[in-house]
Parts: C-alpha cells; structure tokens; sequence
C-alpha cells in the first residue's frame, strides 16, 4: 500500500494500528461510553476485523470500560499493536479515560499507544482544518451508514443508562442504525490512511506519532 501515511518513517504503520472511535453521552461531565468502536488489519486474511461494544443499559456502560480494558491490553501485548489512529481523539481518549477514572479501572488509555490523530495530520498538511465527513468526500468514500447527529446520539445514550426497559423499546433497525455508523467510522479512517499520499499533498516535514 504505497499510498498509505508514513509515520515515523514507517510506510507500513498501518499494520500495527487500531483504528479507534467512541460514541458517547456527555452531560456536564462524561456519563458514558455509548458505543465502542475498533478496527485492525488482519495481515493473513487482508481485511479489517471490527469490534463493537453497545451499552444496553447502565450496568453495561460500566462492563464496556472492562471489555475495552481487556481488549487494548491483548491488542498490545498478544497482537504487538503499537498505535492508536482516531480523528480528532482527543474527546474520545477524555472521555474514555475520565470514565476509567472514576470507575475505577486499573488503566488509562492516554499513553498506552502511539496516538495518531488524521484530523490533525490534515491540518498539517493542507494547513486547514476538516471534518471526517467532508474529508471522505474528498476521499471518495461513500458511507453506508446515514448520518447520525451528536446531539441524537447522546439522547438516546441519556434514555438507555436511565432507563433499563429503554433498549427493549427501541426498533432493531435504530440499534443497527447507530452500529453501522460507529463502524464506518472506524474503516473510514482506516481506508483514509491506506490512501492518504493519493489525496493530501503534504506541505510538511514528516510526522511523528505522539506519545
């Protein structure tokens, strides 16, 4: 994949990357993790294999801050990954490490991998910013999924750790509605990376993962 982002030097990053993204409810202070999405390079099938955690109610919101524990932990130290690409992450890992925090995790995501932000990465190169929908335009990228609002999001987030009866209320197809966009996300910026050098002219010298 010649076209893809060199990161320290290292045209091949990609192999050794999560492609990371949360859906989350914010009110004042984080409440929790909605959705969490992860995808990798499997390198002996060549495809992506993708994983998600939805919270079905509040007890689940809190088993998600273990499964994702859990599952950075075996990326690093059984599959050897050694980054985490998002775009525009830094919410993301405040978000993320806030409720680890307080619930009392014994692990923070905020340094565990080299952190790898597109958003920025963009700016950087093209010396603007963008958002991930405007740059999967620019990327040919046509989305499965619709679009789906912030704000939405954290309203049904807000209903579900409230109420515990709420999931079994909502439509199959509004569960699948914000799965699929949670994993468009994460595979966008996978295909983004993969093609960065056929996209971005970067005006810049060359870019460091930060740590």
């Amino acid at each position: 994949m010649e076209s893809s982002l060199t990161i320290d030097g290292n045209k091949q990053l990609f192999k050794d990357a999560l492609f990371f993204d949360l859906e989350h409810y914010i009110y004042k202070k984080p409440i929790c993790i909605g959705v969490f999405g992860c995808c990798v390079y499997d390198e002996i099938s060549k495809e992506l294999k993708v994983t998600q955690y939805m919270a079905e109610n509040k007890k689940d919101a809190i088993e998600i801050l273990s499964l994702a524990k859990n599952y950075f932990e075996e990326m690093k130290m059984k599959y050897n990954k050694k980054y985490i690409v998002t775009f525009s992450g830094n919410n993301d890992f405040t978000v993320i490490n806030y409720l680890l925090k307080a619930h009392k995790t014994d692990f923070l995501l905020q340094g565990y991998f080299g952190e790898i932000d597109l958003q920025k990465c963009y700016e950087k190169a093209e010396g603007t910013c963008i958002g991930l929908k405007a740059l999967e335009k620019k990327f040919d990228i046509d989305r499965e999924s619709e679009l789906i609002s912030g704000s939405n999001l954290a309203k049904t987030f807000g209903k579900i750790v409230k109420d515990d009866d709420y999931i079994n209320r909502m439509p199959q197809e509004k569960k699948d509605k914000i799965l699929l966009y949670n994993q468009q996300d994460v595979v966008s910026l996978f295909y983004i990376y993969i093609d960065w050098y056929n996209r971005v002219n970067l005006k810049t010298e060359e870019i460091t993962a930060q740590q």
